[in-house]
């Protein structure tokens, strides 16, 4: 009897062990199934988490769409990297050239031979979807739209996507001009590093040349901007082919989430689907914030750098995704420096990488940089190390 007992333990043993990894399969598969269609009548749709680059939902978000205006995401993005290497300045004065005031579709009426400031074409780019500013910025920052095209499908490649081929700065119908939501959702990623597009893109009325008699008011285009708490950008766009796409980023309690719809057939649809995506990833997801943009990990000891100790930093913000009620418990985050540097290092060069585990599981992979330019030590510099070292070994 005893014997009996004893074997119908094991087989009930056995078929624990076997039937527990098939019951989380299904229970996987059940929650998958659980997330509701939120964008029934778009032709594409993406709902991201900002900082893991989690998708909560997608439908169809690898096909082959035209992006219009949201092309201008790329656009900012690129205009954002050269403000931050200093490359150009907000209170630089562009002219505008014939070309650029020559723009149809939407724009800001810029006459050529005027002058604007950087920081009034941001505006004019992230309010008002300007593409005469558009123009004027791809001008200033590579010769000529056509130059700075190449930069965008660099950059494109760069951030390693497969379905974007862009042919203009402005997303003006073109031939062979496609992306998908799934890609845009990586350049918004990209973009909202800078955390300064922002202050742009959340504006909802200002005015360029205000106080003269040339004063033009500036409506944003993304209405959701003062209609849904915490939304803050990013890029609308609308052509007969695109018909309504949106780009949307919102922030609430430290989770930022970026929602995507192309081709819906009305603004309200567009709109109306964008906000059930916030709400399903504001009710349903929580994040736990772990580092942000800019702060110290760690320092690299560099012998041969004119300073010695230097910071290494979080190139973004580094958070873990949840469930609510379901944050985890065993996060463990690892650094990998890069073992040789060559000197002068630039800020923003990337250094290192932050894994973030949970347990033996890894979430994520953040490149880590420095804050600043790291200089070759002079002969001086080493000299005085040198008596240094000199002087503690004795």
């Amino acid at each position: 009897m005893k014997k009996y007992v004893l074997l119908v333990s094991m087989v009930l043993s056995l078929l624990c062990a076997t039937t527990v990894p098939v019951f989380a399969e299904e229970k996987d598969a059940a929650e998958a199934d659980q997330t509701p269609n939120l964008a029934p009548d778009a032709k594409s749709a993406i709902l991201m988490e900002r900082d893991t680059g989690k998708m909560l939902f997608d439908k169809n978000a690898n096909e082959k769409l035209p992006p219009a205006s949201m092309t201008k995401i790329m656009t900012l993005l690129l205009i954002m990297e050269e403000l931050d290497k200093g490359n150009v300045k907000l209170d630089e004065k562009i002219q505008i050239s014939e070309r650029a005031a020559s723009m149809g579709g939407s724009q800001l009426f810029l006459e050529a031979g005027e002058e604007m400031t950087v920081n009034d074409l941001l505006k004019g780019i992230s309010i008002a979807s300007g593409n005469d500013a558009s123009v004027a910025m791809a001008e200033r920052l590579a010769g000529s739209e056509e130059a700075f095209v190449k930069k965008m499908n660099k950059k494109v490649k760069e951030l390693g996507l497969k379905n974007t081929h862009f042919q203009n700065c402005t997303g003006l119908p073109a031939e062979d001009h496609y992306s998908t939501a799934y890609d845009m959702a990586v350049m918004a990623k990209e973009l909202l590093k800078y955390e300064k597009i922002t202050d742009y893109t959340s504006i909802y009325e200002d005015y360029l040349r205000k106080g003269t008699e040339d004063e033009f008011w500036l409506v944003n285009t993304n209405k959701l901007v003062k209609f849904y708490p915490g939304v803050d950008g990013l890029k609308t766009g609308y052509t007969n082919e695109a018909k309504y796409c949106l780009t949307a980023t919102a922030e609430k309690e430290n989770m930022r989430v970026i929602a995507i719809v192309m081709g819906a057939k009305t603004t309200k649809e567009r709109n109306a689907t964008v906000t059930q995506m916030l709400d399903y990833a504001f009710n349903q997801f929580g994040t736990k914030k772990l580092f942000e943009k800019g702060q110290p990990i760690t320092t690299l000891n560099l012998l041969k750098a004119e300073d010695e100790k230097i910071d290494v930093v979080a190139s973004e913000s580094i958070s873990t995704l949840h469930k609510k009620g379901q944050e985890p418990k065993d996060i463990k985050t690892v650094v990998k420096l890069k073992s040789n540097f060559t000197l002068p290092l630039k800020k923003g060069d990337h250094v290192g990488t932050l894994v973030v585990k949970n347990g033996n599981k890894v979430l994520s992979e953040t490149p880590l940089t420095i804050g600043k330019d790291v200089e070759p030590a002079s002969f001086l510099t080493l000299f005085k190390r040198s008596i240094g070292e000199m002087a503690k070994s004795r």
